[in-house]
């Protein structure tokens, strides 16, 4: 890979220009978080039902006694026979985070339409120790976008990141949802976010984002399903292991 080369002096020019520009988009989205926490909310009144492992869960129950709650819109629907590689890969991300969260009053938990069976066979494949419930049956996932029914994807009528979409990947799309218990246990929807709104999450694009061939997604889609696999069905590496790591 061809790249100019400089001197030190001029390389520290450039590296501190570009720090510049850096601490302003740090201080942008500083104020991005604000103006995020500052959207009004929206009460939830339907009493929607999930399925975990044990049995039927109401939506306040996946918050396990903290007062806020986000909500991963993972797409494995009924008929799938492989989970979506996206948000595996960025349900791979939550392990690292989980205990933190929880110890700072947030609750996670992925939710999926297919059927509780198949989410314990994915969730096991994969290693996940989060919660990992099912919608099967709920209108949640049609409510918050994420899902659209037979007849919506023949219309061509259906709404996905806040706007009309004309044509789906297919029944199921990602998303990330947050939601806040009050005191009285009252439910709100603070925030959602679809598309590449999720992308902040996956700490694996940060050390990409810093590398000189960045992300390199230049296959044919031209995402992450050119290079991201499940992260049990990688090829082993054939470049030896480090000392350090046996």
């Amino acid at each position: 890979m061809n790249h100019q080369v400089v001197s030190r002096e001029a390389w520290l020019a450039a590296r501190r220009a570009l720090l510049a520009e850096e601490k302003a988009m740090t201080h942008s989205r500083d104020r991005l978080a604000e103006a995020r926490r500052a959207l009004p909310w929206l009460r939830l009144d339907k009493p929607y039902r999930f399925t975990g492992p044990q049995g039927e869960l109401r939506f306040a129950d996946l918050f396990l006694g903290r007062s806020q709650l986000v909500v991963q819109h993972f797409m494995l629907g009924p008929d799938d026979q492989e989970p979506c590689v996206g948000c595996s890969f960025q349900a791979d991300h939550v392990a690292g985070a989980l205990l933190h969260l929880q110890h700072h009053d947030v609750a996670f938990a992925a939710v999926a339409r297919a059927p509780i069976a198949r989410i314990e066979q994915v969730r096991r494949r994969m290693g996940w120790g989060f919660p990992f419930v099912s919608s099967h049956g709920s209108d949640f996932n049609y409510d918050f976008q994420v899902s659209f029914t037979p007849e919506q994807m023949a219309s061509g009528e259906m709404t996905y990141n806040f706007a009309p979409l004309t044509e789906a990947w297919g029944p199921d799309l990602p998303g990330i949802s947050v939601f806040y218990r009050d005191p009285s246990g009252t439910l709100f929807h603070t925030y959602s976010a679809f598309g590449r709104g999720g992308e902040e999450l996956i700490g694996a694009y940060n050390y990409l984002d810093l590398t000189p061939k960045g992300r390199n997604e230049t296959g044919p889609r031209g995402n992450l399903t050119d290079w991201v696999r499940l992260h049990d069905s990688y090829q082993e590496s054939p470049l030896p292991r480090p000392p350090c790591c046996g």
